[in-house]
């Protein structure tokens, strides 16, 4: 695996998957993303802040977990593939995480998930037909 890091933001290229990931964490957040080539190229230590931001947030949502002191502490898991798709990130399971039910209309509210709707909607119709 090959690394690139800045503040706030490290970023993984998978030469065995061709797979690129990005973490990014700040003030009570971290967030992990699938990513393409183009971002991680992109990417270079002392970029600013926003900059980097700006990258890693195109790609993929996977996970985000949020202690940011303006309400309760929660965790959304967009794809519940994250840890196989980030096994270097070493995030610490979480036991408030959203239900798949709220994730599912999150991902479907919200713009800047649009990226996972195609996969949540499979998996919520594979949890359907196991009903």
């Amino acid at each position: 695996m090959e690394f690139k890091q800045g503040f706030g933001w490290k970023a993984c290229y998978d030469e065995q998957r061709d797979l690129y990931t990005a973490k990014r964490s700040g003030f009570g957040q971290l967030d992990l993303y699938e990513i393409t080539k183009e971002i991680y190229d992109a990417l270079k230590d002392g970029m600013s802040d926003a900059d980097s931001c700006c990258l890693i947030d195109k790609g993929r949502h996977l996970y985000m977990d949020v202690d940011d002191r303006c309400g309760p502490l929660y965790t959304v898991v967009l794809d519940s593939d994250y840890e196989m798709l980030c096994p270097w990130a070493n995030v610490a399971k979480s036991k408030r995480v959203w239900s798949d039910e709220l994730t599912d209309v999150a991902v479907e509210i919200f713009e800047s998930e649009k990226n996972n709707r195609e996969k949540r909607r499979k998996k919520r119709e594979e949890r359907e037909n196991k009903s």
